[in-house]
């Protein structure tokens, strides 16, 4: 069981120089504790997810770049993520609309190699399973 996740969950990057939080916009429109509930289809760039700060991996063609520049000395560029799939659910049979509901434990990727995990739920009574 893991603690759902809902609007204003810390999120981190495995690539990333600053925490992000979770904007859920989804159609539920279902609250938890007060605050609007995620799913695992809550993940669109800018959106969902807001950039990490600065952007540290080799995958990222601006870091790259960047990098290359200054003569291989790792030039960290602004993070735009680039997910590549829904999150990967760690509670996948409680769902919302029938879509998998958020909860702590879940983690997507970025393109560029990145782990996006949740720092803090947001939620603090309410668990799935």
């Amino acid at each position: 069981m893991g603690q759902c996740t809902v609007m204003g969950a810390m999120l981190s990057c495995s690539f990333g120089l600053a925490p992000s939080t979770l904007v859920p916009v989804g159609a539920a429109r279902v609250t938890i504790e007060g605050r609007p509930a995620a799913t695992i289809t809550d993940m669109s760039p800018l959106a969902n997810v807001p950039p990490f700060g600065m952007c540290t991996s080799l995958a990222n063609p601006t870091v790259a770049a960047a990098t290359s520049a200054a003569l291989g000395v790792l030039t960290p560029m602004p993070c735009v993520p680039a997910i590549t799939g829904p999150w990967m659910a760690a509670a996948p049979t409680t769902v919302l609309g029938n879509i998998p509901i958020l909860t702590s434990g879940s983690t997507c990727t970025c393109a560029y190699g990145g782990v996006i995990q949740q720092i803090m739920p947001g939620s603090v009574l309410t668990t799935a399973g």
